[in-house]
């Protein structure tokens, strides 16, 4: 591997330390605990977990409908590294303004972070589909869990900061918590915006023969028929995407709804936000160690194994009752979860036709978010009818049973041959 492609992989991967900030700090850490205490004050528990579960789901809703569309634009543009650092630079505009939201105020709180998510999803989007362009194909394993493990050490290393901001305010020179919390999120949009500099710099992408835009979006309404309809000549890829579709919706659940869940059955605050870091800090080796677990027994293997301990962890959760029994899980969850991430996406990668990768890409997100309509809807739907939280948690286990069943069932290797000898007719 020459010096250019290593600084073009590095660049890369560094965007997921980049948005990761965001990903950790406000969706999975301190946006649910804000909401529940601060944007909704003067909620029930029930109802608050319900406006999240909501939000959430509206968020999801709104990337399923774009992600193809501006999948099929940036491939036919060339354009995958423009599109990611204009959805990075809205996502990160969005996470800042959180900082000037009222106690009270979750409707607006909610349209900020809707908005938030977009960003990061869209980026994501891109990001995801730049991986064949700067990796190998034999080192889409390793390359792709790279991402996930700065992403963790990244997102972690901010995290640790504010956390520590959180518990000790006045050692900052802040009034209080909330205070500490609120200067989280212009934290959160400098890191991400500022990391993505070495991707502006040295991702280079190939540009196809110009194209007028509104050619393209004349045709852009029938895009995700006519990706769906390339997807279902690729019976493995499709069969893949379904899989994972059910699979990524529990873990998507977990990550955005665990806070809220610990809140609910009476944990401390600061108990799930040690218990979130500890996450942060074993999934940067765990995420590198699934790479090489991809390699050596194959990623579909690696991703199983993943499932299965997702679900004894969704059983356990639903009899938890103690702080320590949430850190043991998040323990757990942090040597699982970038694992599950980064082979999904490189098992993926493989099966994608080379021209047609950010369209792809771009259905893959949009399962990954469809999936996160359902789940968190679902937990807080369940929570709100049945008054408990401990139940909608076990709906998880369907979720990742029935993709597990799906994913072992696909043929890596022949949707890989499939997918190199593709042509639309």
């Amino acid at each position: 591997m020459t010096p250019d492609q290593q600084k073009s992989i590095w660049s890369w991967a560094f965007y997921d330390w980049a948005n990761s900030a965001f990903s950790t700090v406000v969706m999975a850490g301190f946006f649910p605990l804000f909401f529940k205490e601060f944007y909704a004050a003067g909620a029930s528990s029930t109802d608050s977990t319900f406006y999240l579960g909501l939000i959430n789901s509206i968020a999801s809703v709104i990337v399923v409908m774009i992600s193809p569309v501006l999948g099929a634009i940036a491939d036919q543009l060339g354009r995958r590294k423009g599109l990611l650092i204009l959805f990075a630079s809205f996502g990160s505009i969005s996470t800042a303004g959180l900082f000037w939201v009222e106690q009270g105020h979750w409707i607006q709180a909610a349209c900020l972070y809707i908005a938030a998510v977009i960003g990061f999803s869209g980026g994501n989007l891109f990001y995801d589909a730049l991986l064949t362009l700067v990796s190998p194909e034999k080192d889409l394993d390793r390359v792709s869990a790279l991402g996930f493990a700065l992403g963790y050490l990244g997102g972690g290393l901010l995290f640790g900061l504010n956390v520590w901001m959180t518990l000790h305010p006045e050692a900052f020179g802040l009034g209080s918590s909330s205070e500490a919390v609120r200067i989280a999120f212009i934290l959160t949009a400098l890191w991400w915006i500022g990391f993505t500099t070495p991707l502006m710099l040295f991702v280079h992408e190939p540009h196809p023969p110009e194209k007028k835009v509104m050619n393209i979006a004349k045709s852009s309404l029938n895009q995700l028929f006519l990706t769906l309809k390339k997807i279902s000549l690729l019976p493995q890829t499709f069969q893949f995407l379904i899989a994972y579709w059910l699979y990524i919706d529990g873990v998507d659940s977990i990550v955005r709804m665990a806070l809220d869940y610990g809140l609910s059955i009476g944990l401390n605050s600061k108990d799930l936000i040690r218990a979130l870091l500890i996450t942060q800090f074993i999934g940067f080796p765990a995420a590198i160690l699934f790479g090489r677990i991809g390699e050596k027994i194959g990623a579909k293997h690696g991703i199983l194994i993943a499932l299965g301990v997702y679900i004894l962890v969704t059983i356990f959760s639903a009899f938890m009752d103690a702080a320590w029994q949430f850190y043991l899980l998040a323990v757990v969850i942090g040597l699982v979860q970038g694992g599950v991430q980064a082979l999904s996406r490189s098992v993926y990668a493989r099966m994608v036709p080379p021209e047609y990768t950010a369209e792809f890409f771009g259905f893959y997100n949009m399962m990954g978010k469809f999936a996160a309509v359902l789940g968190p809807a679902l937990i807080g739907w369940v929570a709100m009818m049945s008054g408990s939280n401990r139940i909608g948690i076990l709906s998880l286990v369907i979720l990742f049973a029935a993709g597990s069943y799906l994913l072992w069932q696909v043929d890596i290797r022949k949707g890989h041959q499939l997918a190199k000898a593709f042509q639309v007719e």
